[in-house]
């Protein structure tokens, strides 16, 4: 079995960003619809031992997704994803944010905006993820909260799902 590629992350603090790169071993339309399915995205995108769970989902340009992250103690924290722009299988933007669990916006965390862009290659699909904040220090309290390796586990849990579709 092959080890799948590190998950890199760079930090542009010039331009108050994070751009995070990684290849999945699979096709871009698996890698694409567990991005963008929620009963996928849902199985890999919060670090263990938390689950993503979803309140709403509506993938389309204006629409959004509204979920928690729910701890192993029971605890609830929620955050919104509002889709801006959708390319199917090349990418989409939006803004994520925290808020409350009726999607209001709260100041407890900066928010951010996404921008998500996926290409084959021959190992499979690259997928690259430009983070970009208000300001440096809000980029700073996104890393403290452990951003880089909440990503990174996500990323982890990603490729076993994706082995599972093999």
């Amino acid at each position: 079995m092959t080890t799948p590629p590190p998950t890199r992350i760079a930090k542009d603090l010039a331009n108050r960003k994070l751009i995070v790169q990684r290849t999945f071993f699979g096709p871009i339309d698996l890698v694409w619809r567990a991005w963008t399915e929620k009963d996928l995205l849902e199985q890999w995108w919060a670090p263990k031992p938390f689950k993503a769970v979803t309140k709403s989902y509506d993938f389309r340009e204006g629409g959004h997704w509204l979920y928690y992250m729910l701890g192993p103690d029971g605890s609830k924290m929620f955050a919104c994803f509002n889709f801006h722009t959708i390319q199917p299988q090349r990418g989409f933007t939006g803004d994520d944010f925290f808020c409350d669990e009726n999607g209001v916006r709260t100041d407890l965390y900066p928010g951010m905006a996404w921008k998500n862009e996926f290409r084959p290659v021959p190992e499979g699909t690259e997928v690259t993820v430009d983070v970009t904040f208000q300001s440096e220090a809000d980029l700073q309290r996104i890393v403290e909260l452990g951003f880089e390796e909440g990503f990174t586990m996500a990323h982890g849990n990603l490729d076993e799902l994706l082995a599972q579709h093999r």
